[in-house]
């Protein structure tokens, strides 16, 4: 502006008539101007650049962005502006849902419902009223990219950032809504916002209410949350990544398919703990492309056999994320395809026909020689049952993700052997040890090629190229 003038009259009739005058570089004038009415009456002459300023549709989204929610009727060109109510600062009870569902769509820019509401208000540590929304799809999911922050700082009803960056984890981007808190000073700026106590603190709060409210809405009704939970659940795991301080909260929100359950019905930490066999202090878990992949392969079926329960996580994120978390509630989350599991004896069927201790060991033996470089070590197990051999990783190992993530972030993957482990019992076993002296050179070809699929498993780096070659002559030996 050029200049700004504010005409103000008190509401006594006796009292002076005002004018206040400055251009913002020269100081400013009070002067007299009689003809007043009540109250004040603020002038702005703008720069001829400026003129935008002057357009109703320009005035209007300033006021609906800014002072919306004011308490008081905002006009322009005698139509009032600001109709929609703060719904935040009235009570739960008095609000219907079709006040939420509006509410909802005018904030969020929305035309679907709300999945989930979540009203709440608090006056400590923080005095804090927050409206909070679910959408009812993730954008995120529909390929539509990384949405900005959806929850709007507000603090008596005046808008302080629409979108801002520090008030809520990265990760609970797709909650939409209003956050109000008139402990918060109308002047603190976007770029102090990170660095205000005030705000970290208004953060973690909303953060774990939030959270808790999750884990009710789980609760009540669990196939509501499955629904969300399909749609959601990379946030919440993103979020265990991210968030260290709410990592065990947000585990007891995964949920999953498990040994234990009947495909396609969900569990969770919880649910697996209740079912642990007494004196068990391990999670048992396994990640894979699908659940009827992990039940054939060869991790499981130790497991299975004693009666152990084994969650099934299918994707992509699922190993990076385990990885991350490490333990549940004081229970340790332990891969099934890692070596350092100690399983109990259990008789298994066709054991009168499994190689004898001197049997094995010489087996054990020749595989060590044949395969020095390629794996860390062969010993004979106890946790196959139907498949010949597994490739187990170290216990402090980067598992297969692990390593591809960092290799893509131009990081060196410290180099990783697996251990094999043999099942005696096993037919292909069997004829090895019978024909590795007089055919030793089929049988160290029939050995690559069962040290290649048990590492292929595993996850672990293979030359499909050479495998293919191996794999060839091999069938050749064995028709000749």
């Amino acid at each position: 502006a050029d200049k700004v003038e504010v005409f103000t009259h008190s509401w006594k009739e006796d009292e002076e008539h005002l004018r206040w005058e400055s251009d913002g570089a020269s100081g400013y004038t009070i002067d007299e101007v009689e003809g007043q009415r009540r109250g004040s009456r603020i002038v702005v002459h703008l720069k001829e650049e400026h003129e935008e300023f002057a357009k109703t549709h320009r005035v209007r989204g300033i006021v609906e962005r800014y002072s919306n929610f004011v308490g008081f009727p905002v006009n322009l060109n005698d139509e009032r502006v600001n109709t929609v109510e703060a719904l935040w600062l009235r009570p739960k009870k008095e609000v219907t849902d079709e006040q939420y569902k509006e509410f909802y769509q005018f904030t969020a820019h929305a035309m679907d419902d709300p999945r989930y509401t979540m009203h709440f208000s608090a006056d400590a540590p923080l005095a804090i009223n927050a409206l909070l929304f679910v959408p009812e799809e993730n954008a995120e999911r529909m390929g539509l990219g990384a949405q900005p922050p959806g929850v709007a700082l507000y603090c008596r009803k005046v808008l302080i950032d629409a979108q801002p960056e520090g008030l809520l984890p990265e990760w609970l981007r797709f909650v939409k809504g209003v956050v109000d808190s008139e402990d918060l000073p109308l002047n603190i700026s976007r770029e102090s916002m990170q660095d205000t106590a005030l705000v970290r603190k208004l953060s973690e709060v909303i953060t774990k209410r939030f959270i808790k409210f999750l884990a009710k809405q789980a609760e009540d009704s669990p196939e509501d949350y499955k629904k969300f939970y399909e749609r959601f659940n990379r946030f919440l795991k993103e979020g265990i990544v991210a968030s260290p301080a709410h990592q065990e909260l947000l585990a007891g929100l995964l949920r999953f398919e498990s040994s234990m359950t009947d495909p396609g019905e969900l569990s969770s930490f919880d649910g697996y703990l209740d079912r642990m066999n007494e004196g068990q202090e391990e999670i048992y878990f396994l990640v894979g492309s699908s659940r009827e992949a992990l039940e054939r392969g060869p991790y499981f079926e130790g497991f299975r056999d004693r009666g152990l329960e084994v969650a099934f996580f299918t994707e992509a994120v699922d190993d990076y994320v385990l990885e991350g978390l490490r333990e549940y509630k004081g229970k340790k989350l332990i891969a099934a395809n890692r070596s350092g599991i100690e399983l109990e004896d259990l008789p298994q069927e066709g054991e009168e026909d499994s190689l004898d201790e001197k049997e094995t060991e010489g087996v054990i033996s020749w595989l060590n020689s044949s395969l020095e470089g390629r794996v860390a070590q062969v010993e004979a197990g106890k946790r196959l049952v139907n498949h010949p051999m597994v490739a187990l990783l170290p216990e402090d190992a980067p598992n297969a993700q692990m390593r591809a993530m960092m290799e893509a972030m131009g990081q060196e993957a410290p180099e990783a052997k697996a251990k094999l482990e043999v099942n005696p019992r096993h037919p292909l076993i069997r004829q090895l040890a019978s024909i590795r002296e007089e055919r030793g050179e089929l049988a160290s070809k029939v050995a690559d090629q069962l040290t290649n699929h048990a590492l292929l498993a595993a996850g672990m780096e293979v030359n499909t190229a050479d495998m293919a070659e191996e794999m060839a002559a091999l069938i050749g030996d064995l028709l000749e």
